[in-house]
């Protein structure tokens, strides 16, 4: 089975030898004309970071800070994606509801008390990602007021859509060398109620 194959020839490291380092590396500037997917964090080929939605937010804040991101992708007990929790929902306002409204302290909070459910998440169509420039995501973004944007495609195999894309608005930013920072805007009458009542 491997006559086919020779062997390949190896050579002393040299002296000058350094570990690569991804974020020195020269790569080609991204503009807001590039390929949306340039700016894409592949799932398909990246393990998302994941934590159960039975942990404590200092668990979800600890993982976060240890793998230098602001959102994690929450599962079950059987592995199943159920939301997610951004650092936005650890520091704002939500653990504070979840006390007045519950009781709880806060080290009885969860991660699955403070996420976003997976029923109440948007995400993008990877056919239409592949046919998008940068642009197009950042006038996404700052459309739908977030700092993440999710992209899914269908697996033909059982049907089901998966999640194989993560778009963030700092990763952006780092890479087109620019401010993206997009605060959504009230759609209607009842939010711009409930700003007010909840403003500080």
């Amino acid at each position: 089975m491997l006559a086919n194959y020779s062997a390949l020839p190896t050579m002393s490291l040299p002296s000058a030898t350094d570990l690569v380092r991804l974020d020195q590396r020269p790569h080609p500037p991204v503009t807001l004309n590039s390929p949306a997917l340039e700016v894409m964090t592949d799932l398909r080929r990246i393990n998302p970071v994941g934590i159960h939605q039975s942990a404590s937010l200092r668990e979800a804040h600890d993982r976060m800070i240890s793998h230098g991101i602001r959102l994690l992708f929450v599962h079950d007990g059987d592995g199943q994606f159920t939301g997610l929790i951004t650092a936005t929902d650890l520091l704002g306002e939500r653990p504070i509801q979840c006390m007045k409204e519950h009781g709880k302290h806060y080290v009885d909070i969860s991660v699955g008390d403070v996420m976003t459910p997976r029923k109440q998440l948007e995400a993008l169509s990877l056919g239409d990602i592949e046919h998008a420039s940068v642009g197009h995501m950042v006038a996404t973004m700052k459309q739908m007021g977030r700092q993440h944007a999710l992209v899914v495609e269908l697996n033909p195999g059982n049907g089901h859509y998966e999640l194989c894309g993560l778009f963030s608005t700092s990763h952006m930013a780092r890479l087109l060398g620019m401010p993206l920072s997009f605060i959504r805007v009230p759609q209607a009458l009842s939010e711009i109620q409930y700003s007010l009542l909840h403003a500080i």
